[in-house]
């Protein structure tokens, strides 16, 4: 079970959760399954088990969530807004346990956990809140009052990388569209989401608004394919992504889905090229890679790439490698196993002719023997047609592309099947705010800007449909209704 760490301050959460939680109590499972294992990435043994729902459980949430939900849609704004502070102050005294959790399930170094994955999920909770009190409910459009209304019942399906923060912004928009929700964790960093429903109790929210029902696969389908879900959001891969929409299809649900991404880091000849490689390079390396959103392409003019690549091996030495819990860490390791043999699989096709091997590689890494460890990697001289610049590697591996012209540049960039975000480095405004028109992404940052939780966040192409956070996220479960007089 979990093991304690030198650096470990404080308890971690209870891992051994064998019970689901729907219509507010926590219940067994309907079948009694084998439970599903979960690891500390750290090490490589056991952290806890969690008990796998079935799809009668999923038909129970769904029937406590449409029961929930026709007294919810009637609730005002600000009771909801109230509602989300109350979850954001429950989750704030969690955070010591929730951080340190998070960090060993998923590998993320504790100072990040800290501030992304437990910091970013509060200030996302307030940020609804906010946007709730001041959304357009109704308008009037000639003779006609448009109104939104709740969309119904929520199906939220989320990935392991930033499993609080992926739920919240689902729940949250939900809870504030006045929505209920059935929501599956992924099984391999689930703890975390058990801790919101304790919250969800602690709060006193109503029974059945929000109900956690854990598992594998069958369980995501069982919830896509349900006739009772109104709307099904899922977060995680393209090809994940394209089955649970066909299972929710056949109820002509709506679907929102937050995919992959391979977004592009474009550095232009005038930029200050020690600030965006570095910053670019701790972009690529942010939670080991295990980022969506990570700039893993780096684009960079021809006659500067000698340059870039001195900068970009001292900027991943500043990243030190090592246990996440260890507060001088600043990459952790990788999730899983499989998750560490699949970014391992990538770095020998780099190897194998996609470019020159300027740092790290498949070697393991010293004194790291056990946990599920990728030394940083950097490929420069990578056709932006290989394989490891136009597939999703999901771990710490950063690929340099050069390019001649201006054109060429924003060519290679949108030159991807993924149009998640991407970066733009210049001393020019006006010339960034050019290229950044001209790029098939759903979200653009400008000379390293910070993220905007009101901002809408979504892709384009195999990055998905739909966008979340703000009052963009509050939309997608919403219906609008046009009543003319």
């Amino acid at each position: 079970m979990a093991q304690t760490h030198p650096e470990q301050s404080t308890s971690i959460l209870n891992c051994l959760r064998r019970e689901i939680f729907i219509n507010g109590e926590w219940r067994p499972p309907d079948e009694d399954e084998e439970p599903i294992s979960v690891s500390n990435s750290a090490d490589s043994s056991e952290l806890g088990e969690i008990m796998p729902a079935s799809p009668n459980d999923v038909d129970a949430a769904v029937r406590a969530a449409q029961i929930a939900g026709s007294d919810w849609r009637h609730s005002s704004p600000s009771e909801r807004a109230a509602a989300l502070r109350a979850l954001a102050v429950g989750l704030e005294a969690m955070e010591p346990s929730l951080s340190q959790t998070i960090s060993l399930e998923v590998g993320t170094p504790i100072n990040l956990s800290q501030r992304l994955q437990v910091g970013l999920p509060i200030t996302v909770l307030n940020s609804y809140a906010d946007a709730v009190e001041t959304f357009d409910w109704e308008w009037v459009v000639g003779n006609s009052t448009v109104h939104r209304e709740p969309a119904g019942v929520v199906g939220a399906i989320t990935p392991w990388n930033y499993p609080l923060y992926q739920m919240v912004v689902k729940v949250g928009a939900a809870f504030a569209a006045g929505c209920s929700v059935v929501a599956k964790p992924s099984s391999v960093a689930p703890f975390s989401v058990f801790a919101f429903a304790d919250a969800v109790l602690d709060v006193g929210l109503p029974p059945g608004l929000f109900n956690l029902v854990p598992g594998s696969s069958n369980v995501g389908q069982a919830i896509a394919a349900h006739p009772g879900v109104d709307v099904l959001s899922f977060t995680g891969s393209t090809d994940v992504g394209r089955q649970v929409a066909a299972a929710a299809a056949q109820n002509v649900t709506k679907v929102t889905l937050e995919l992959g991404g391979k977004s592009a880091c474009l550095i232009l000849e005038d930029a200050d090229l020690e600030r965006a490689v570095t910053t670019g390079v701790r972009n690529a390396f942010l939670n080991s890679g295990q980022t969506c959103t990570a700039w893993t392409r780096m684009i960079v003019p021809a006659a500067l790439q000698s340059d870039v690549v001195d900068i970009a091996r001292g900027a991943a030495a500043e990243l030190p490698l090592g246990h996440p819990l260890e507060a001088r860490t600043r990459l952790g390791p990788l999730a899983t196993e499989s998750q560490r043999t699949r970014v391992l699989r990538y770095i020998e096709i780099g190897v194998r002719g996609e470019g020159t091997l300027v740092l790290g590689g498949s070697a393991p890494p010293e004194k790291l023997d056990a946990g599920f460890y990728v030394a940083p990697t950097i490929f420069a001289d990578v056709r932006n047609d290989s394989t490891i610049a136009q597939e999703e590697i999901f771990g710490p591996v950063l690929t340099i592309i050069p390019y001649s012209t201006e054109e060429e540049a924003t060519t290679l960039a949108n030159d991807s099947p993924y149009g998640l975000t991407a970066a733009i480095w210049t001393a020019n405004e006006a010339r960034a705010s050019r290229i950044a028109r001209l790029l098939q992404v759903g979200q653009v940052d400008i000379n390293g800007a910070r993220f905007n939780p009101h901002a809408p966040f979504g892709g384009y192409k195999l990055s998905g449909i739909g966008r979340e956070l703000g009052s963009f996220g509050i939309d997608e479960f919403c219906q609008l209704k046009a009543v003319q007089r």
